[in-house]
């Protein structure tokens, strides 16, 4: 196998939740790999200079940036339009666009549930259904973001974990019934990575981790933007309905004492 197996040359690709963190990592390495890249984000002022970075670097692939915020059907259509409107198609869709606040299950009302499930689980559902069509025409992947929280639930997060793991669900199933359309579609699931939400909330910055250190439990957005290249690269076309785990140094229990 040879490395041009995980190039994304040539692909036009969708990343929602482009503005910082893993969207944004995900858009700029795809489009320093030759990729084009729609970066969508709630507000327009936050994708601007994301697709400006990306174009003033030369060699690599175009962005074009679009105000979508991915709750509202009517948007994500409009953004899937001018997608195909700008570079003729769509082979490549990542489902990052996401949020979460902490609070106790007792706690969360009505209107936050539906907010975090909206954003998270029916992002998801408009974004890839809008762009369906355009997938299934000569083939392409779905990377969909979950996260540990969807996997193994998360205290005062359950909200955010209900809808990711539905997200997950989503990903087995969706693949099955789409993998005779010739469309991979897969999921990665994040543990802590360095964004800058987890550094408002820990202190943590993408500077503080050492990305050769095995032993740790807090990733990089460039390490999430790895897998999705891998999963939109025809280096991974045995993988289908899979969800990749990225989290680190997995928690064990520790031997009794004897």
């Amino acid at each position: 196998m040879t490395a041009d197996r995980f190039r994304v040359a040539g692909q036009t690709a969708i990343v929602t939740g482009a503005s910082s963190g893993i969207g944004r990592a995900i858009a700029e390495q795809f489009a320093s790999e030759g990729a084009d890249v729609v970066v969508c984000s709630r507000e327009q002022d936050n994708v601007d200079p994301v697709a400006a970075g990306v174009n003033d670097e030369s060699g690599g692939g175009r962005a074009l940036a679009v105000e979508c915020d991915v709750t509202d059907r009517d948007a994500v259509d409009a953004l899937v339009e001018a997608t195909v409107e700008e570079f003729g198609g769509v082979d490549c869709l990542v489902n990052n666009a996401g949020a979460s606040f902490m609070a106790s299950f007792d706690d969360i009302s009505e209107n936050g549930w539906q907010t975090v499930v909206d954003i998270n689980l029916t992002g998801t559902y408009h974004c890839t259904q809008a762009a369906g069509e355009h997938l299934k025409d000569g083939g392409g992947t779905v990377v969909n973001l979950a996260s540990v929280a969807g996997q193994q639930g998360a205290p005062y997060m359950s909200h955010y974990g209900a809808a990711k793991a539905a997200v997950v669900n989503l990903t087995t199933t969706l693949a099955y019934e789409w993998a005779s359309e010739g469309v991979r579609v897969n999921c990665i699931a994040p543990g802590f990575v360095a964004t800058p939400g987890v550094e408002a909330q820990m202190g943590v910055t993408a500077d503080d981790v050492d990305r050769g250190e095995v032993e740790r439990r807090v990733g990089t957005s460039e390490e999430i933007a790895d897998l999705a290249q891998f999963l939109a690269s025809p280096a991974s076309s045995y993988v289908v309905g899979e969800t990749v785990t990225a989290a680190g140094v997995p928690d064990v229990l520790e031997s009794p004492d004897v």
